[in-house]
């Protein structure tokens, strides 16, 4: 029996397939959905994709996405750039930004550490952080990974490369779930977390 689904609808769908919490029934409604706009919108789309993985990149000293050299956070004199928020992923500062409570600055790890995946700690950006803080003038650092087996590993295995440095280490206080993540974490939990964390 023939295949009624022509290959680039096929391919379209198998692109979507490949984005986290996208199951291939839910691509294939994207990928029909596509076909719906206009060729306008269609290739605004396109360009949105292609201009964002073109244009975007990393700040030099957090690095979170941006379109500069530094981020806004990192360019902006009135935050304190004693105290670091370290995070898994550039989502995650949105989450804490939302709180409107710190004034600190972050580093981004962009990933955990998780053997099992294969990630180790030189796949993820600790050694910008550590290099970040042997300049000097960091107070504290916050370790605000995710309470997940691979957050918390990470979270002491930096914690035991800091305490040489003559650094204040901190852990989230368990404001946020267990297995939860930071992005879907409500503003008053996260500044609770904050508020209450823990040296580690």
């Amino acid at each position: 029996m023939a295949n009624s689904t022509a290959l680039p609808l096929v391919l379209l769908a198998e692109q979507f397939a490949k984005l986290p919490g996208i199951g291939m029934k839910t691509a294939q409604r994207l990928a029909y959905y596509v076909m719906t706009m206009s060729d306008e919108d269609a290739h605004a789309f396109a360009d949105a994709v292609v201009n964002a993985h073109d244009t975007v990149k990393t700040c030099s000293v957090c690095q979170n996405f941006t379109e500069n050299d530094l981020c806004p956070i990192c360019s902006d004199d009135r935050r304190d750039s004693s105290v670091i928020c370290v995070v898994e992923s550039p989502k995650d500062i949105n989450a804490f930004e939302r709180t409107n409570e710190y004034n600190g600055v972050y580093h981004v790890l962009h990933g955990l550490i998780s053997p099992l995946d294969g990630i180790t700690p030189d796949k993820i950006r600790i050694k910008e952080l550590l290099a970040r803080i042997a300049k000097g003038n960091v107070s504290e650092v916050i370790m605000a990974t995710n309470p997940t087996v691979e957050g918390d590993a990470t979270a002491m295995y930096i914690a035991k490369l800091l305490h040489p440095m003559d650094v204040k280490v901190t852990r989230l206080a368990f404001g946020i779930p267990i297995g939860g993540t930071l992005e879907f974490a409500d503003e008053v939990t996260l500044y609770k977390a904050l508020e209450n964390r823990n040296e580690l």
